[in-house]
């Protein structure tokens, strides 16, 4: 009975090394699965952590340890509605790779760039393209 390896995950440094030719080829899907997978699951336990945590309840006579408490809770809060919208664009990321759209520019058709991608696994834009978005929105307004 033959054995069958798992490919084995590349390193940041081994995809930045690759050919411009081997853009999005099954060694670089792998690795960003791997990343965005390790986000959504990053995500999902901090949520379950902030929802732990403000279940606790504590009561504090003094108001001004109150209002510290509510502070702290509301920006945890804030810090999970970030999360939340990271969390829908890691899935569709996720989902980008399964229907082999990942790394492409969403506007373009372009190679968004391994580079960017590293730095911003969620990237649906090329640098250019988001250079030019933002721009527009500056200019005009959301």
């Amino acid at each position: 009975m033959a054995v069958t390896k798992e490919p084995k995950l590349l390193t940041e440094a081994d995809i930045l090394k690759m050919k411009d030719e081997d853009y999005m080829n099954d060694a670089q899907l792998a690795f960003f699965k791997a990343l965005l997978q390790k986000m959504e699951k990053d995500i999902l336990s901090n949520a379950g952590e902030t929802t732990e945590h403000l279940r606790e309840t504590v009561i504090v006579p003094d108001p001004a340890d109150r209002a510290t408490i509510e502070e702290e809770h509301a920006l945890e809060l804030r810090t999970r509605d970030r999360e939340r919208k990271l969390l829908k664009k890691v899935q569709q990321s996720l989902a980008a790779i399964e229907s082999g759209d990942y790394g492409y520019c969403e506007e373009t058709g372009d190679p968004i760039g391994v580079r960017r991608l590293i730095a911003r696994p969620t990237a649906t834009l090329s640098l250019e393209a988001q250079q030019r978005r933002e721009l527009r929105q500056k200019l005009y307004g959301d």
